[in-house]
């Protein structure tokens, strides 16, 4: 019997990621005088259960940038392999020039707005920042391929949580431990109000001497408040 490919062929055994399976939440960026500084916590959630703590979510490309991303972790490595085979066929011309972040940056966007119009999305939120030629970039795209760039970047609920707190306190001549302590102090407001987030963090730091990414660390917490002890008092037909 003549097999039909249409009917039978590889098209079929094609699947989509329908939903989200395990993700991670928030990914901050900011600029400051020297370079581009990354956090984000190192949780998996399965649903609503906090099943993986040690989920690295900001990664190298290149020797210019770094990419973070909130979502579906499984589409964040398949994205990886994307950077991976993007920055080995722009080695192979080996013409002394290399991708900056802002070309990752427009990659990303047009691999993310691609997918979209398949209607197979890839279930990420992204992060992109570097140095190259000293000009320092900063940017994100989302899974329909919305994107901007700006002078500090937070996805999920960070956009909601951090942004606020990076709009009163951030400027770009802060120094690396100003940059720092002000995305401590956003993690920590993230962890206190986002239940997908851990209090296991990593803070990725690039200039135009390279990357630096810090080895987990957790920060002092304090849940002595009234309001922590009974979060429901007074709530109507609260459980």
């Amino acid at each position: 019997m003549e097999r039909i490919e249409g009917l039978l062929g590889p098209e079929d055994n094609k699947s989509h990621t329908l939903s989200p399976y395990v993700t991670g939440t928030s990914v901050l960026g900011l600029k400051y005088k020297d370079g581009v500084l990354m956090a984000a916590d190192m949780g998996g959630s399965y649903g609503s259960t906090l099943r993986y703590k040690n989920v690295e979510r900001v990664k190298p490309v290149g020797k210019h940038s770094l990419v973070g991303a909130s979502g579906e972790i499984s589409d964040f490595q398949e994205i990886m392999r994307y950077l991976d085979e993007l920055i080995l066929y722009d080695n192979m011309w080996d013409d002394d020039n290399s991708l900056g972040p802002k070309e990752i940056h427009n990659y990303l966007t047009r691999v993310m707005y691609n997918r979209r119009n398949k209607f197979d999305p890839l279930w990420n939120s992204l992060v992109v920042g570097g140095v190259k030629n000293g000009k320092k970039y900063l940017g994100t795209v989302s899974m329909l391929g919305v994107h901007y760039e700006d002078d500090h970047i937070a996805t999920g609920f960070g956009n909601h949580l951090a942004r606020p707190i990076l709009r009163a306190e951030h400027s770009n001549d802060m120094s690396y431990e100003d940059a720092v302590k002000l995305l401590e102090k956003c993690m920590l407001v993230l962890l206190y109000r986002d239940r997908s987030a851990i209090n296991k963090l990593q803070i990725s730091n690039i200039t135009e001497e390279g990357v630096t990414i810090s080895q987990p660390y957790s920060l002092k917490t304090f849940w002595g408040l009234s309001a922590f002890k009974d979060p429901t008092k007074g709530a109507q037909g609260s459980w």
